[in-house]
């Protein structure tokens, strides 16, 4: 069994989609980055390549190749990440997301989240965990200035 921890955060901007967890929800702002910048998918990839032991996203998926990962979908590089977990020989057992935001709310979205990753994953929606929290409006998160996200997962051996 391997642990892996992830974390990620973006800022606003707008005139951008806002994706998290692999869906586009509906916001009047979207995130900064050199790809879609779905917060839950990098810090998901970050905790996948750390339990395997294999650097992070961006040594992977680098924002200094020119255009190749620009504006990417962040679902095309979670799937890339699944891959090379599997040739290095683990499976997930589970994975635990959590999404910092002030704003959107989003309770509604999270079903759809969790559907979107364990398809992405080809696993069952009961090994993806996927809750969001507000910070009661402390820090760069509360100021709404940007969302934050962590992930915890479990791979075994296959």
């Amino acid at each position: 069994m391997r642990i892996g921890f992830g974390y990620d955060v973006h800022q606003f901007t707008p005139d951008r989609p806002l994706w998290l967890g692999g869906i586009e929800v509906p916001s009047e702002q979207g995130l900064l980055g050199h790809s879609d910048a779905d917060v839950a998918i990098h810090a998901l990839c970050d905790a996948l390549l750390g339990a395997a032991a294999m650097h992070d996203i961006g040594y992977h998926f680098p924002d200094t190749e020119g255009n190749e990962f620009e504006g990417i979908d962040s679902k095309i590089l979670l799937r890339r990440v699944m891959d090379m977990i599997h040739k290095a020989g683990y499976g997930l057992t589970n994975c635990d997301i959590t999404i910092a935001a002030q704003a959107p709310k989003l309770a509604p979205y999270i079903d759809s989240m969790r559907q979107c990753l364990a398809d992405v994953m080809e696993a069952a929606i009961s090994q993806v965990s996927v809750k969001a929290t507000t910070t009661e409006h402390l820090g760069f998160v509360g100021r709404k200035e940007g969302i934050a996200a962590y992930a915890v997962v479990l791979l075994q051996e296959i």
